[in-house]
């Protein structure tokens, strides 16, 4: 085994998330074992960055000074079409039930997802 996909939390613009060979469970993001049943056999799987709103709340005060320079900044829940939720940043104007799809960007010096209306 080559060991884990890179992934946004490593610098690399990508989405990875874990199935369980055993219940065929999602979850993001990753563990040693299946938060489900708890079976260690999982693979990992790149996704597709696109999914539904839902839920979103617009952060008004910095909870940093490094994110000072970013108020008003809005961070969402995702539900990802390939069936796990993640929490983001995202447009200021996302409601829930919007389709969005993933983009990278930079926010306090680190790559973070960034959800937008999906076109």
């Amino acid at each position: 085994m080559s060991g884990p996909i890179a992934d946004w939390t490593k610098g690399a613009e990508a989405i990875i998330y874990q199935v369980c060979s055993a219940c065929s469970a999602r979850q993001y993001f990753r563990r040693s074992f299946c938060a489900a049943c708890g079976s260690t056999d999982l693979t990992e799987n790149q996704a597709t960055g696109t999914g539904t709103v839902y839920a979103t709340s617009l952060v008004c005060r910095a909870a940093t000074p490094e994110t000072r320079a970013h108020v008003p900044y809005n961070i969402v829940l995702v539900d990802a079409d390939e069936g796990f939720r993640m929490m983001a940043h995202g447009d200021n104007d996302l409601a829930i039930g919007d389709k969005v799809a993933a983009r990278f960007t930079q926010f306090a010096g680190r790559l973070v997802p960034y959800f937008a209306k999906a076109k």
